[in-house]
């Protein structure tokens, strides 16, 4: 969350008229003298090399005949990027098995997305985002897995993979960066079964900006104006397409990576006051009548066209039995500690003004394990298997909120069957209606006054151990819409067999604008 503000071609060139004819005269010089038997002999090699080079033409033409679809090479060599932007349909490609879902996708012009990857070094003003922008957002491979992690991994997928990994094998874990779900739908939707190339057979319209990457590498621009023209170009471009004034965009959706507070800025003329967001995206008015799915929502009434959406993890399963697997050992997993918390503190923020109390009692308590990663030494907050590691050795995840409500931990917790704990109804009830269950008791604990909060520990002692063991049973349940398959799942002809977290969305969109066009 912000705050504040070519080799030249091959051959040679055809000869001009005047050195034509200077050849012809050096031929006619140096064979003046010939006999009859040597000009014949060199009219048939002339024969001999037309035909020769004739020859080479056709095979080359035919063994590489050209095409109209150019993949975006934008990225330094060592990252691969899977996405290809093409309006041709793939020749192998499962049927949808969405009900009434049928997507089109715009083929922005590249500086909405794809072009953005270029100076994809500078995206960040914390980190360097070219590993992570890597295999469609997936970022890059994680191996080798540990034992615990790999047999939950299929040998046989069709994976595109960095050249700096040292793997002889896939994966379906990857370092995955938690704000880059835009990247992740953008390739998923793009060899999605759902997808159709005729925008008339189309029910959703779905705009592929990578919005986020554009909000966290203009961060530091000083010049609203300049900050804002990318989301005003955008909103232009669509409002001139004849699928957008069908119905004024109503069924036009795009996906951010980031939360959408970072997308509301409306100090656009006053520089003097204090006003969050990077840029003016989710207020421009075409931007309002779309649906946005974000990571997380602005839970109140300016958020009533905001639908929240997991944050990634690192698991991208190809496929369902590579899911089972991993839910059943989740479901076998030996869980040593009660409770556990990954997290730094927080200064200045009463929402989390709760970690302390977390912190505190967790290094005091022998049931809790802690990564502190607020420590400066503690590598392993950034290691994913580490983190993991801590959650399925725990009944109990502590999920305080932090700069914003939501946290990716929470979807970690979910992926290795740990408890989510919840402080603050913004940080999962009142955002992933279309992912988790109304009743949040049944996946849940909720700790609300400051009172509770005094004693952690003893309010998750008082839960029955049936209840637990049937709660965590229900996490384990959720992890696969929960989870953003490899956007290589379907490439092959095969479906999923299962749902995943865009397949959940594409639904939900769908049956809402079913609903507009029968009011």
């Amino acid at each position: 969350m912000f705050f504040r503000k070519q080799q030249a071609p091959a051959g040679t060139p055809p000869w001009t008229e005047e050195e034509t004819e200077k050849l012809s005269k050096n031929k006619e010089t140096q064979c003046f003298t010939s006999t009859m038997n040597t000009q014949n002999k060199l009219k048939w090699f002339n024969v001999f090399l037309f035909v020769f080079l004739l020859a080479w033409f056709l095979v080359f033409f035919f063994w590489f005949p050209p095409t109209n679809t150019k993949p975006h090479r934008i990225l330094p060599s060592h990252y691969t990027i899977l996405v290809n932007n093409t309006k041709s349909a793939p020749k192998i490609i499962p049927t949808c098995n969405l009900e009434n879902v049928s997507v089109y996708v715009y083929s922005l012009p590249a500086e909405f997305n794809l072009g953005l990857l270029k100076d994809c070094h500078n995206l960040n003003m914390y980190t360097d985002m070219c590993p992570y922008v890597a295999n469609c957002g997936l970022g890059q491979p994680l191996w080798p897995l540990p034992q615990e992690y790999s047999s939950a991994s299929s040998s046989g997928n069709n994976y595109n993979k960095s050249s700096t990994s040292s793997s002889t094998s896939t994966s379906s874990w990857f370092a995955t960066y938690q704000f880059i779900a835009e990247m992740i739908f953008h390739a998923r939707v793009e060899s999605h079964p759902c997808r159709t190339w005729d925008p008339k057979r189309a029910n959703l319209f779905y705009v592929p900006f990578y919005g986020g990457l554009y909000a966290s590498s203009t961060a530091r621009e000083s010049d609203l104006k300049a900050r804002d023209a990318l989301a005003v170009r955008l909103a232009e471009y669509i409002e001139s397409q004849e699928t957008w004034r069908n119905h004024n965009g109503k069924d036009h959706f795009m996906v951010l990576g980031r939360t959408a507070w970072d997308f509301m800025r409306t100090d656009t003329d006053n520089d003097n006051e204090v006003d969050y967001g990077a840029n003016i995206l989710l207020n421009l008015p075409a931007v309002k009548n779309m649906s946005v799915l974000t990571v997380e929502r602005q839970p109140w009434t300016g958020g009533s066209k905001q639908y929240g959406i997991p944050y990634p993890s690192y698991f991208h399963p190809s496929k369902f039995n590579e899911v089972v697997r991993w839910q059943k050992k989740m479901r076998e997993a030996k869980r040593p500690h009660l409770w556990s918390f990954i997290g730094a503190p927080r200064n200045g923020s009463d929402k989390a003004a709760i970690r302390d109390k977390i912190l505190s009692q967790c290094h005091q308590s022998s049931r809790c394990e802690l990564l502190n990663c607020g420590a400066i030494s503690n590598y392993k907050c950034h290691k994913p298997m580490e983190v993991l590691n801590v959650m399925r050795k725990s009944e109990f995840c502590l999920q305080a909120p932090g700069d914003s409500f939501t946290r990716r931990s929470t979807f970690d917790a979910f992926l290795t069957g740990c408890i989510p704990v919840f402080f603050s109804p913004h940080t999962a009830y009142t955002q992933y209606a279309w992912y988790l269950p109304s009743d949040w008791k049944t996946y849940s604990v909720y700790i609300e006054d400051d009172h509770t909060a005094e004693s952690i520990e003893e309010e998750l002692l008082k839960i029955h151990k049936n209840t637990v063991e049937k709660m965590r049973q229900r996490v384990i349940d959720l992890i696969p819409t929960l989870t953003y398959a490899h956007p290589n799942a379907t490439v092959t002809g095969q479906h999923l067999g299962f749902k995943d977290a865009v397949d959940v969305a594409l639904s939900a969109l769908s049956n809402q604008v079913h609903l507009l066009d029968s009011s």
